[in-house]
């Protein structure tokens, strides 16, 4: 995740202050100005537009409740995506209904041949990967979100969904190998 200017988010701390002292128009301000990104944070994590929308006010209103623990030193936008990702594993883990879903292989190490799937994805453009991502099952779906998008390592996304860093590895395979399959199709 490089530093780039023009995905930066000009926050200013007086809206923050504001924020904190619970003024309508200064959260309402933040909403707008913070709407697009988390938007495209939780639609990489749900099923649908409305479960994404939900899950972005959930996530919206945790940040307004926190803001008093921002460091002015953090950079805004990082400090909102971590509290984002945070809220939709939670919303995840409540729902349990995916469980059933994963499958428990230890000790699987991650292949290294992943090189044409790799250049397949850098020529194509968000949406269709978006799609593609979005036609996993949902628990290697949030293993690749975690993991390939995120930058999460594999002890944290276990201990994020409750799994074993076994299964995780074994879920971005997985994943990876649903994606080749899929790309394979269209190229």
């Amino acid at each position: 995740m490089g530093n780039n200017t023009s995905a930066q988010m000009n926050i200013d701390i007086d809206l923050i202050t504001a924020c904190i002292k619970r003024e309508r128009k200064a959260e309402y301000e933040l909403y707008k100005l913070t709407y697009r990104y988390l938007m495209s944070i939780c639609v990489r994590y749900t099923r649908s537009y409305e479960e994404a929308q939900d899950s972005l006010n959930t996530g919206f209103m945790k940040i307004l409740t926190n803001l008093d623990k921002y460091k002015a030193g953090v950079p805004f936008k990082a400090w909102i995506r971590k509290i984002m990702v945070n809220v939709l594993i939670d919303e995840y883990r409540r729902e349990k209904k995916h469980l059933e879903n994963i499958q428990h292989v230890e000790n699987f190490a991650e292949l290294p041949n992943m090189a044409e799937l790799n250049n397949a994805i850098v020529s194509m453009d968000v949406e269709q990967i978006h799609k593609y991502i979005m036609a996993l099952p949902p628990v290697s779906q949030k293993v690749f979100n975690l993991y390939v998008v995120d930058g999460y390592d594999h002890k944290e996304i276990a201990n994020m969904l409750n799994i074993s860093e076994g299964t995780s590895k074994w879920h971005l395979h997985n994943s990876r190998e649903q994606l080749k399959g899929m790309l394979t199709k269209v190229n």
